[in-house]
């Protein structure tokens, strides 16, 4: 089963110490974790995006309910959950804390219809405790101090 849950339990992960930059000169272009710094734009709070498609609808406003498509990446490029592969977006109301702190500031920038690849450091993501496989607590899903890679799509706002 897909960890949908995993993105509500972020906010509970903020118990996190600094930003764990990735070692871009390490990984090759075009891989996932490469954030292509000439056409992203970063957030004050150190969240990058681009904007894949921009959206015609309404911007999100703090508290309204919204459904998100995603698809979350290790900087590794490995999948570790999807609403795509479950077949239904995440429902949840922004800024509220329902889910990780990166997902709350970047969910306010994108109209509805909006696609955008987002890379979320790790202190605004799972922090320092990272997330356990509930099958196997000796395993990470996410582990600690990683930076995420999340391909969205905001489907719905009201």
């Amino acid at each position: 089963m897909q960890i949908h849950w995993l993105l509500r339990i972020g906010f509970f992960g903020l118990a996190c110490s600094s930003f764990s930059h990735m070692a871009q000169a390490q990984v090759r272009p075009g891989h996932p974790a490469v954030a292509d710094t000439a056409l992203s734009q970063k957030t004050a709070n150190g969240v990058r995006y681009t904007v894949r498609q921009l959206g015609t609808g309404p911007k999100a406003q703090t508290g309204d309910r919204m459904q998100v498509h995603y698809t979350g990446l290790l900087p590794d490029g490995h999948i570790f959950d999807s609403s795509v592969a479950q077949g239904r977006p995440l429902r949840l109301r922004v800024g509220q804390g329902e889910v990780i702190p990166g997902w709350d500031e970047i969910l306010l920038l994108l109209p509805m219809g909006s696609r955008a690849r987002v890379w979320i450091p790790a202190a605004l993501a799972y922090g320092s405790t990272g997330v356990r496989n509930p099958d196997d607590e000796q395993r990470f899903i996410v582990p600690p101090n990683t930076d995420l890679i999340f391909e969205l799509e905001v489907v719905k706002i009201r």
